[in-house]
């Protein structure tokens, strides 16, 4: 795979960066995300004959971890596009790519996607929202209970992962189902967070929810390979939102490093303080690459090596992150606390790349079995 980006690519990084710059750390979350729609932003990876822009995840990615550069990260991007969009461009059918591609790639809608349980974070094998075929209607009834779902409050709909019986073995195998925010039976609850982001996360419930026999996206039997579709994308997304969130903490940092001057000359000239934001540069390169190639794994067809790619980029994305916006607190140091330098509140999101959507764990673990051929754990 090429390590140097092509001049598209730097241009489109140019560009964003400008809107990111234009709109900076105090944005508009819906002033943004309808101007970054207006340009063909939050479509790009989407197929053209729907509005999109005919890249692929690298583009998306690369789009989301330069508004992230610039302080103005849209999380909804992870979600909307990149898990939704691609699992309805991969799988839906014709009828669901028309009705929701377009608004997806021109953000007139959005999309959120709800996998994760009070007793099933990590485990997939073990959620318990179900869906049954009534006999009499063919219609769907989905029972059960999602927690930490992002953004269902501005989402016209969410994708909701749930289980059907498979009528030959009697096992349970998850689906994909698109669940309107206002069908009866679907409530959420807003969830309080102790973290500064504009989206809001809401545990949702689903009370014997109906829904015609077409909000079935894809194959029933098709189970797992549906399911990761949408979590490579996922993957790799997360680790350009935490890249670019890194990226943001170092320049800060790196300014005031080349401004504050104690003894007669900037601090940026001590080693204590410059060698850390360059290992923290180094870290964040590093992961940045990985990223890539997940992207260009994943956008080339090969789920099996995006799998490990992604799950490896969002691994090195996150502890990068950590690192990096710790020093860059750390480097300004009580001013590094201050609404004033707009660093602190990352302290805590930058935490959020080591647990969501995956922990580093749960990573450890894979590329110990998956990779490494050690026996597993659990």
């Amino acid at each position: 795979m090429p390590t140097i980006e092509t001049d598209e690519h730097k241009s489109l990084r140019q560009a964003v960066a400008a809107l990111g710059k234009r709109h900076g750390r105090d944005y508009d979350r819906e002033q943004l995300w309808s101007e970054a729609a207006k340009l063909g932003y939050l479509g790009v990876n989407l197929p053209e004959a729907y509005g999109g822009g005919g890249g692929g995840i690298a583009e998306l990615s690369l789009v989301l971890e330069e508004l992230g550069a610039a302080g103005a990260p849209l999380l909804m991007m992870i979600v909307s596009p990149a898990i939704c969009g691609t699992v309805i461009a991969r799988f839906g059918t014709e009828a669901q790519k028309q009705e929701w591609l377009p608004a997806l790639a021109d953000g007139t809608r959005t999309m959120a996607f709800g996998i994760t349980e009070p007793d099933a974070g990590s485990n997939s094998h073990r959620i318990t929202t179900t869906a049954r075929r009534d006999q009499e209607t063919g219609d769907w009834l989905l029972n059960g209970r999602k927690v930490f779902v992002s953004g269902v409050d501005i989402a016209d709909a969410t994708l909701i992962v749930g289980r059907t019986e498979d009528s030959r073995t009697g096992r349970l195998k998850p689906c994909l189902f698109i669940v309107p925010r206002d069908a009866p039976g679907f409530g959420r609850r807003w969830i309080e967070m102790e973290l500064s982001a504009q989206e809001k996360q809401f545990e949702l419930t689903l009370d014997d929810v109906r829904l015609p026999a077409d909000a079935l996206v894809g194959d029933e039997d098709a189970g797992l390979l549906q399911l990761f579709a949408g979590l490579n994308p996922e993957r790799i997304m997360t680790a350009a939102f935490a890249i670019g969130m890194g990226r943001y903490a170092l320049s800060r940092a790196i300014t005031y490093a080349k401004e504050r001057t104690v003894w007669n000359s900037p601090i940026g000239a001590h080693q204590a303080i410059a060698h850390p934001l360059a290992q923290a540069h180094i870290d964040l390169e590093l992961a940045r690459l990985m990223t890539q190639k997940a992207a260009h794994l994943y956008d080339a067809g090969d789920d099996v090596g995006a799998g490990e790619a992604a799950n490896m980029a969002k691994y090195a994305a996150g502890e990068a992150c950590v690192k990096a916006v710790d020093q860059a607190v750390h480097t300004l140091g009580g001013n590094g606390l201050t609404k004033e330098f707009g660093i602190a509140s990352l302290i805590t999101a930058a935490r959020v790349a080591r647990i969501a959507p995956v922990s580093r764990e749960m990573i450890l673990n894979y590329v110990s079995h998956q990779t490494l051929g050690l026996p597993k754990s659990y």
